[in-house]
């Protein structure tokens, strides 16, 4: 790492959803990572250790709350925050002209669509996109059609512009009992199938792990760990936020 993330702005995206902000040392203009979290109704605390970890190696990112439970299954919420980080990362040392988006269990899908359905989504695409702990699946809550069957209007669509695929990095813990690691083998497989650029990393640990965290059951939520399998975990997934950000592809 670079040294300690900047972290503490909070600010509001147009929707009146609170967005965590966590710059680099140093300062500066840097890439951005938009980090969408969970299920959890506007959990976006639950990100923190490895907002932090990304952010100390270089990139701004940016953590909004969302509601899962809202009646659009938070589209909008989702949508408003990749508005958001186009129209003010540079307001806080980032780069609209490099933005990743990225996400963990359900916004993992959520994410990674944005690569997939752009046109539908206005603005221009991700320069990639990072898919933690995910699903693919089941319709992404941002354009409401599963990526994996959104590949072949992939594939169409590149032909036509002539376009390049925008790169899709994958994390997923070998022992995660939530969303089987199966799902994240299968939609590298299904994007290599076609052609298309993926990398997926498998580090030993769990559904929480990824994020440097573990469930706590008597506060219902996660929390930060020091187990190592957690650390070396949520690691991972920062060195692929950094470097899916710098246009550097996982190894």
């Amino acid at each position: 790492m670079t040294g300690a993330a900047v972290a503490g702005i909070l600010t509001r995206t147009r929707a009146g959803k609170a967005v965590d902000v966590y710059g680099p040392p140093g300062g500066g203009t840097a890439p951005t990572v938009l980090l969408w979290h969970g299920l959890g109704p506007d959990e976006r605390d639950v990100m923190r250790p490895v907002a932090e970890a990304a952010a100390a190696q270089g990139v701004v990112v940016l953590v909004p709350g969302w509601r899962s439970d809202a009646p659009d299954r938070g589209a909008a919420h989702l949508l408003d925050s990749l508005a958001f980080a186009r129209a003010r990362a540079a307001d806080f040392g980032g780069d609209p002209g490099r933005i990743v988006v990225a996400g963990w269990s359900a916004g993992a899908g959520a994410a990674v669509a944005t690569a997939l359905r752009p046109g539908l989504l206005g603005g221009a695409p991700p320069v990639a996109v990072v898919g933690v702990a995910g699903r693919y699946d089941v319709p992404a809550r941002t354009t409401g059609s599963a990526p994996l069957d959104d590949l072949g209007l992939v594939r169409d669509g590149l032909a036509q512009t002539g376009q390049a695929p925008v790169p899709v990095l994958l994390v997923h813990g070998t022992e995660d009992d939530q969303v089987d690691i199966r799902h994240s083998r299968e939609f590298a497989a299904a994007l290599r199938a076609r052609g298309l650029p993926v990398r997926l990393e498998e580090p030993a640990t769990d559904h929480a792990g990824v994020l440097m965290s573990a469930y706590d059951p008597e506060l219902g939520r996660l929390r930060a760990s020091g187990a190592g399998h957690a650390l070396e975990g949520g690691r991972t997934t920062a060195r692929v936020l950094a470097r899916a950000a710098r246009g550097i592809p996982a190894p």
